[in-house]
């Protein structure tokens, strides 16, 4: 899409202000012309129907073809936008390709719409991941097919955050802070009795340290900061197994 004739990205904020664009050098003149630049305001309260405002008004993709723009000196834009939510479900901005190409029909349009889709999809996929560096990021897509269907999950398993899709399909917060949430509750794996308590807790401890240390009980005890006694007793009560021909003695 970036430096095709006739075509300009652009970026909004949830204002609908333009803070950044990428247009072939040609255009440029033409679409500063049409005031498609960066500081100008493209909100509905200012250009009346168009793709960024109304995009922002109704949340959501849109395609605004030529007339079906408000204002006169816009009806021969083609203008495919879609929104981009922040982490705390919030509507951050909008991607935009305005297109002044004669040539370009509705079907076109709604090619190119799916692909803005995607990128804005990606984009906010990216800036969620880098908003929670200190989590595990779980896809909650079943199929794959949502690259922002998100949740940041911290290391005791409790949902820290999560994309806007993730939040609807999962029946979350709409926006602002997740309540703290077992991330097992919300795949369905909170109703084993074998999931709950202390018991499965300090199982669950022992059997990734013990992965972690290759088998040997002596090296997962230094892990979990425990003496190799101690470890033997907890691995006993918690019914776990491990390699006993340690070379270190207790």
């Amino acid at each position: 899409m970036v430096g095709l004739p006739g075509r300009n990205v652009l970026m909004t904020d949830a204002e609908g202000v333009v803070v950044d664009q990428r247009v072939n050098d040609a255009d440029i003149p033409q679409f500063q012309d049409w005031d498609l630049w960066e500081g100008a305001d493209w909100s509905e309260t200012v250009q009346g129907t168009n793709g960024i405002g109304t995009c922002l008004i109704e949340g959501r993709q849109i395609c605004i073809h030529r007339d079906e723009h408000f204002r006169t000196r816009n009806i021969d834009l083609s203008c495919m936008d879609a929104p981009i939510w922040g982490p705390d479900g919030r509507l951050l901005a909008v991607l935009d390709v305005t297109s002044a190409r004669s040539d370009q029909d509705e079907h076109y349009n709604h090619l190119l719409l799916s692909q803005v889709v995607h990128t804005a999809k990606t984009i906010e996929a990216m800036y969620f991941r880098a908003c929670h560096t200190d989590a595990r990021i779980i896809s909650a897509s079943k199929d794959g097919t949502d690259p922002a269907m998100l949740l940041a999950v911290n290391r005791d398993d409790i949902v820290m955050g999560a994309t806007r899709t993730a939040r609807r399909a999962l029946k979350l917060e709409r926006e602002g802070d997740i309540n703290h949430l077992p991330a097992s509750d919300l795949f369905g794996e909170g109703d084993d009795p074998s999931a709950h308590g202390f018991g499965a807790a300090e199982r669950m401890v022992l059997t990734r340290a013990l992965i972690r240390a290759g088998g040997n009980v002596s090296a997962a005890a230094r892990i979990l900061g425990i003496g190799r006694t101690t470890m033997y007793r907890r691995m006993a009560r918690a019914g776990v197994g491990g390699n006993r021909h340690d070379s270190e003695s207790p």
